[in-house]
């Protein structure tokens, strides 16, 4: 059976946000493989408070592919294997609603919370999360990546093993008052809707009753202290262009607000018009070289 330790984080509240997937493969005692995938969520909507957790940025997941990509090649390992999680009910919830956003089948998957594991086996006044536990096991790691997360997540399984003499991680369901749990499969669920307002689908449809032409293009963004500002899009000889009506765009400066929309990044979109994001991004991808819109931060890398 394959034993594989697996860990995400999202871009916002929601379960099926995933912005970024780690994994770590158990063979004969030891971490032999080890993995990570960024995924672009299905709305570009980061909030800063995740944002501070793990640092993943829209911009960075602006190119990611999907999540039914990014994960495809993982699904054989994880259906017929045993995953490990710590605090396993969040991962698997992200990963039931991650598959069930794009209207995929929920598998059935067996696992075991490393959390548990760890109350049982290393219990401490001080708590039992990630970084405590792997902190006085001497686990070396990054917290909060995903790839890092799932390394420590599987270390602290092995711990545990040594720790309490059992056949293997398997094996600790037997020493210890503990269980495999299966994720039962899912019956189809609806694609993404965003509680309380409508869903990424909604509002495009809501933007698609009437298309704009590609020079009526217009944004409206909230800053950093409230104010309102408009992002257009113009069509000039030298190629796309947009124009922001902050006082960076004014003095012709590029600004944040129109590297969040070549990013995808409605998390401060006031107008409806998220088709539109998705719009300009394949006006920006199909426009030819030399030609394409992209933030000044990428232009500098690409000429070093």
């Amino acid at each position: 059976m394959t034993c594989l330790a697996i860990d995400f984080e999202t871009a916002n509240e929601r379960r099926d946000s995933a912005c970024a997937v780690g994994l770590a493969w158990i063979e004969d005692g030891r971490v032999v493989r080890r993995a990570s995938r960024l995924i672009r969520p299905p709305e570009m909507r980061f909030s800063p408070g995740n944002i501070r957790v793990h640092g993943i940025l829209p911009a960075d997941v602006r190119d990611a592919p999907p999540f039914p990509v990014a994960i495809a090649e993982f699904l054989p390992d994880l259906e017929r294997g045993l995953i490990l999680a710590h605090n396993a009910p969040f991962d698997m919830g992200v990963l039931r609603a991650s598959l069930a956003a794009y209207g995929l089948p929920v598998p059935s998957f067996s696992y075991l919370c490393t959390l548990q594991v760890a109350r049982q086996v290393f219990p401490d006044p001080a708590g039992c999360g990630l970084g405590k536990v792997a902190s006085r096991l001497g686990i070396r790691f990054e917290h909060h990546d995903a790839g890092e997360d799932a390394f420590a997540c599987a270390e602290i399984a092995l711990a545990a093993v040594r720790e309490t003499g059992a056949d293997g991680v398997m094996g600790l369901t037997r020493v210890l008052p503990l269980r495999v749990t299966m994720l039962p499969p899912g019956p189809d669920m609806p694609r993404y809707r965003a509680p309380g307002r409508e869903g990424i689908a909604g509002r495009a449809a809501l933007s698609a009753r009437r298309q704009p032409t590609d020079a009526e293009m217009r944004f409206m963004i909230r800053g950093s202290t409230g104010n309102r500002y408009e992002v257009a899009l113009e069509e000039r000889p030298s190629g796309l262009y947009l124009r922001c009506t902050c006082m960076a765009g004014r003095n012709r400066r590029r600004c944040r607000h129109v590297d969040a929309m070549v990013d995808g990044d409605v998390t401060d979109l006031i107008s409806e018009n998220l088709a539109d994001v998705e719009r300009l991004r394949r006006l920006i991808e199909d426009a030819p070289a030399g030609h394409r819109v992209e933030p000044e931060r990428l232009r500098r890398v690409q000429a070093a």
